[in-house]
C-alpha cells in the first residue's frame, strides 16, 4: 500500500520537551488518531506542511512553533500559546482558537475561514492577506496587528484596533462595533462609522446591519 500523507512527513524539527517529541512520534505511527497535544510544551519544533486536521492542541505551549502550510481543519487550539508562531500559509479552518494568544503571530496568507477567536490576544500579529471569512472574532485584541490585504466575509468583527493596526487593501463585509483606542482613550465604532474609519486607512469595509429579534 502506499505510504499515507503522515506516514510520509517529518517534521524538520522535533519539540525540545521531551513528553511533546514522543507524542508527536507516537501520532506519527498511529494513523487513525489525532495528534493529543493538551498542555505539551512543543516550542523548539519546526512542524511545517504538517497535517494535525483535528488535532488537540489546547493550553498546548506552541509559542515560536514554525507551522508554514500546515493544516488545523477543526483542530482544538483553544488557550493555546501561539505567541510568535509562525503560521504562514496554514489552513486554519473551522478552527477552535478561542482564548489563545497569538501576540507576534505570522499568518499570513492563512485561511481562517469559519474560525472561532473569541478572547484572542492577536496584538502585533502579522496576518497579510488572511482570509478571516466567515470568522467569529469576539473580544480579539488586534492593536499593533498588519492587516494589509485581508479578506473578511461577514465576520462577527467585535475586536480591539489601535493606530498603530494597519488595514490598508482591506476588504469585506462585517457586524460591528469595533473599539478604537488611541492614547489613553478609547471610543466604539459601528455602522458607517467603522466604514470611515477603514477608509481613512486604506481599506474597504461594508458593515452588514443586525436584524433585531
Amino acid at each position: 500500500m502506499p505510504s499515507s500523507t503522515r506516514g510520509s512527513w517529518q517534521a524538520t524539527a522535533s519539540p525540545t520537551d521531551p513528553e511533546a517529541a514522543r507524542q508527536l512520534q507516537e501520532w506519527l505511527t498511529e494513523e487513525d488518531h489525532s495528534l493529543f497535544g493538551i498542555e505539551h510544551d512543543f516550542r523548539g519544533a519546526d512542524l511545517s506542511g504538517g497535517d494535525f486536521t483535528g488535532a488537540w492542541f489546547t493550553q498546548a505551549i506552541l509559542a515560536g512553533v514554525v507551522f508554514k502550510e500546515a493544516v488545523f481543519y477543526r483542530a482544538d487550539l483553544q488557550s493555546a500559546d501561539l505567541t510568535g508562531a509562525d503560521l504562514t500559509g496554514a489552513d486554519l479552518v473551522r478552527a477552535n482558537l478561542n482564548g489563545a494568544a497569538l501576540r507576534l503571530a505570522r499568518l499570513h496568507g492563512a485561511d481562517m475561514v469559519n474560525a472561532s477567536l473569541h478572547g484572542v490576544d492577536a496584538s502585533g500579529a502579522g496576518l497579510r492577506g488572511t482570509r478571516i471569512m466567515g470568522a467569529s472574532l469576539h473580544g480579539v485584541d488586534l492593536r499593533g496587528a498588519d492587516l494589509t490585504d485581508a479578506v473578511l466575509f461577514q465576520n462577527t468583527f467585535k475586536v480591539t484596533v489601535d493606530d498603530t493596526t494597519v488595514v490598508r487593501g482591506l476588504t469585506g463585509t462585517v457586524f460591528g462595533p469595533i473599539t478604537v483606542v488611541s492614547g489613553e482613550s478609547s471610543r466604539e465604532l459601528a455602522g458607517t462609522e467603522i466604514e470611515a474609519c477603514v477608509s481613512e486607512r486604506g481599506g474597504k469595509v461594508t458593515v452588514v446591519p443586525t436584524t433585531p429579534l
